[in-house]
């Protein structure tokens, strides 16, 4: 589904990314692993059109899309939930979620539906859809931030650091809210810090170090390595 073929990303002289290739197949839950600043959301802003490769090109569903505008992608399917959320915080709930969905507006019956599963998935956005979204807690408004990326119907559901800032019992929950969305169909790629909890959900996973991919492999095996375990795991 997505292919990257030696994708390199350069801030002025300063090397983001180098030579990266990562293969997501059509529903699998595929994990990029790495401290802050290994390249991770370089990556996503490169797939999502936000930054564009010097290097190397993109691929969805055989289409190249590296030189494709940020919402053009988004319209092919590929969404990304950023890290932080970036939630409008002076709107409602509901007007969040709505705005999620401005590539269908035209499509009432397609964006009715997409709320209608959004709410069934996070019945506490359902609750509190007249709040502005600043006034919710950490993890409702991941909530929210899933689900706006959500009402675009993506193919491909880009989520980056999910897990960052909120309690553990929330990190718990929001990991199976994640497995439950992969489950259901769509295809997710997912750029963390928490390997344990990133592991125990992914098919496979490709570790991250200054900017070039330095493992990669099946959930199972990056577990067990001990390179990982002792980076980013604990032995």
């Amino acid at each position: 589904m997505l292919k990257l073929e030696g994708v390199s990303v350069k801030y002025g002289s300063f090397s983001a990314i180098n030579s990266v290739d990562i293969e997501v197949e059509e529903g699998e839950l595929v994990v990029l692993l790495g401290s802050n600043g290994a390249g991770k959301s370089t990556t996503f802003k490169a797939i999502s059109g936000l930054e564009k490769p010097g290097e190397g090109d993109i691929l969805f569903q055989g289409d190249s899309i590296r030189k494709k505008s940020p919402d053009r992608i988004v319209k092919a399917g590929i969404v990304q939930c950023a890290e932080g959320r970036e939630l409008f915080s002076r709107m409602t709930v509901f007007e969040n979620l709505i705005m999620g969905a401005y590539v269908h507006r035209k499509k009432k019956a397609l964006v009715k539906k997409s709320l209608r599963n959004v709410y069934e998935l996070f019945p506490i956005l359902e609750e509190k859809k007249n709040q502005d979204a600043g006034s919710l807690s950490g993890g409702q408004q991941q909530m929210l931030a899933i689900g706006r990326a959500l009402m675009t119907s993506p193919k491909l559901l880009m989520l980056d650091e999910p897990s960052i800032g909120l309690a553990p019992l929330v990190v718990e929950q929001m990991f199976e809210v994640i497995e439950h969305i992969n489950k259901e169909g769509t295809t997710v790629l997912l750029a963390e810090q928490n390997a344990n909890a990133a592991l125990k959900i992914a098919d496979r996973g490709y570790v991250f170090e200054s900017g070039s991919v330095v493992v990669k492999g099946a959930s199972s095996e990056l577990f067990t390595n001990d390179a990982v375990r002792k980076a980013y795991i604990g032995a």
